[in-house]
This record gives structure tokens, C-alpha cells and sequence, in this order.
């Protein structure tokens, strides 16, 4: 089965070896994503809402470039550092995902690699021919 190979650009893809999403077949699994703006920086420091609109822009763009849409996604997982925000996450979550309710989890975390970072999401997709 073929196997393709997304990047984000991310300055972490290289040193630590991974791409943003992979596909194989009809499965797309984008690795967890941070809020990186498109200048390197964190997006929306001290802002989870803000963070995680970010984090899904980079999902959804991911899931495009492999060849899939945001409608594929059947499971994602939003990672937190202080559970006490899991509803603004969820809120952005919400707003993408509403009407597709793909299995999600919620979770805090003790951190990331970014101190900065509030927020991470994973996601996986499976690609169905449109008709």
C-alpha cells in the first residue's frame, strides 16, 4: 500500500522525525499538533480558545493535503495542560466538528514541548469516495 508523507513545515518535523499526517490507503493519522503560527511562534499565547482554533487550521490543512477532508474525521483527541479549559477547547472543537461528531477524548496532560503550547489535537480520518 502506498504511503505518503504530510509536512506542516514545522521547524520539530526534521529533529525528532515525523510528519505532520500520514496516509496510507484510506487512513490519514495526523500526529499531535500544536499551535504554531505561520511565523514560527506560538499562536494565542495564554489564549486555549485562540490555540485551539489554530491547532484545527492545521489539522484540517494536513488532512487536506494528504487528500481527505475534515468530514473523514472519525476520531480526535484534544490533549490540555489545565483541565479547567477543556470547555473553551471544546468550544473551537465544536465549531469544526458539530455536525461530523467524530469519537473525541479530552484529556489534560502535564505539558508539552512548548511551555507556551495550552493545547495539542490529534486526529484520524478515513477517506470515503464522495459521491
Amino acid at each position: 500500500m502506498q504511503r505518503k508523507l504530510v509536512s506542516s513545515g514545522s521547524h520539530l518535523e526534521p529533529i525528532i522525525g515525523f510528519s505532520r499526517a500520514v496516509r496510507v490507503g484510506d487512513f490519514i493519522s495526523v500526529a499531535g499538533t500544536a499551535p504554531i503560527g505561520t511565523d514560527g511562534k506560538t499562536d494565542g499565547v495564554g489564549d486555549v480558545y485562540r490555540q485551539t482554533v489554530r491547532c484545527l487550521e492545521i489539522v484540517r490543512k494536513a488532512i487536506e493535503d494528504a487528500g481527505g477532508s475534515i468530514e473523514d474525521v472519525i476520531r480526535t483527541r484534544i490533549l490540555v495542560t489545565d483541565a479547567k479549559t477543556w470547555e473553551e477547547a471544546a468550544r473551537a472543537h465544536g465549531e469544526v466538528f458539530s455536525d461530523i461528531r467524530p469519537a473525541t477524548t479530552v484529556m489534560e496532560v502535564p505539558g508539552f514541548v512548548d511551555p507556551d503550547w495550552l493545547v495539542e489535537i490529534e486526529a484520524e480520518a478515513i477517506c470515503t469516495p464522495k459521491n
